[in-house]
């Protein structure tokens, strides 16, 4: 109670737990389907610029308009051909630009996609794999060092080896080198990658919070009454640690989306047909060129404003859990 009181006191918390829960909201809509459902849509022409910027915004020279080939007198299929064509003029579909639009709000990529509403599907994909891919490793951290620092002995000097391994690589090189193990493409892949490289930080917290709670007063008592070692852990040991576990949730909530974006953007990320900030980011690079500039704008936005959100919201979360900082 006393920690939301101090919370509730930091207007900067308060607006950066807003934007996070906007961010949130927008991602259970979107996988509800209630938003950004037709994303995949072709509604707008190729590289439609952004309504703001107008026309002015395409600098391409435009395309000579396609000749219809003549028919091939020795093609068996020509007189298929023929009545395809003419179906297809009949049902106005002859031009693949009809019905699209000129310029959209946020304008569309190379296939005429919705930039708005690519971004939220995006962001969907990158929040779940970056909340899932935290909670795998804070799971995985929380319970080796809760094994770690309550039992000690052969126990701590095993997962101690097992943790030094891992730290002995760069964080980088350990998560490419298990996408190229892993080779699948695809969400859960994703997370099976951040989670099982990225429970080091919370295993070295937590083995400290361990060895410094098991030889206190409750747990001694609880030992006195009979309570079992499994319980001790974490029924007695663990809500009294859970600040650091909820602090690092956060804090690893935003690096693994950080991280997604890379995978995505190097190609170890999300498949073809998934879409999601790192994706779009890779794409971006070479409409740049182009000077289609509104889809790096988008995601790269997107991604700063939760990024940024959700760092504030951490700090200000770490200080009201500290039990040594007063009100």
């Amino acid at each position: 109670m006393t920690a939301w009181q101090r919370l509730r006191a930091d207007r900067v918390a308060m607006a950066s737990l807003a934007v996070v829960a906007a961010f949130l909201l927008m991602v259970l809509l979107s996988a509800t389907g209630l938003v950004a459902a037709d994303w995949e849509n072709e509604v707008g022409v190729s590289y439609a610029p952004p309504g703001f910027a107008g026309a002015a915004a395409v600098s391409a020279v435009p395309a000579a308009p396609l000749q219809a080939l003549p028919d091939n007198p020795f093609d068996p299929l020509a007189a298929d051909i023929r009545a395809l064509r003419a179906q297809l003029a009949a049902n106005g579909m002859a031009d693949s630009g009809a019905g699209r639009r000129a310029s959209l709000p946020f304008g569309a990529d190379k296939w005429g996609h919705d930039i708005i509403q690519k971004t939220i599907k995006g962001g969907e994909t990158s929040m779940v794999v970056g909340l899932v891919a935290a909670l795998v490793a804070v799971s995985l951290g929380t319970l080796f060092g809760a094994l770690s620092g309550y039992c000690g002995g052969v126990v701590d000097d095993v997962v101690n080896w097992f943790y030094s391994v891992f730290t002995a690589i760069p964080a980088v090189l350990m998560i490419l080198a298990v996408a190229a193990v892993l080779q699948h493409k695809g969400v859960l892949t994703i997370v099976l990658i951040l989670g099982l490289t990225g429970w080091t930080a919370p295993y070295r917290l937590i083995r400290a919070e361990y060895l410094k709670h098991k030889t206190r007063e409750y747990v001694l008592a609880a030992d006195a009454i009979g309570a079992s070692h499994w319980r001790r852990m974490f029924v007695h040991i663990l809500p009294n640690v859970s600040h650091v576990v909820l602090v690092q949730m956060s804090l690893l909530v935003v690096g693994f989306i950080k991280a997604e974006v890379i995978l995505s953007f190097l190609g170890f990320g999300v498949p073809v047909g998934t879409v999601s900030w790192g994706s779009m980011l890779n794409e971006a690079q070479n409409e740049l060129l182009l000077g289609r500039w509104w889809q790096l704008a988008a995601a790269a936005g997107a991604m700063a404003v939760l990024v940024t959100a959700f760092s504030l919201f951490t700090d200000a979360l770490r200080d009201a859990l500290d039990p040594r900082v007063k009100s």
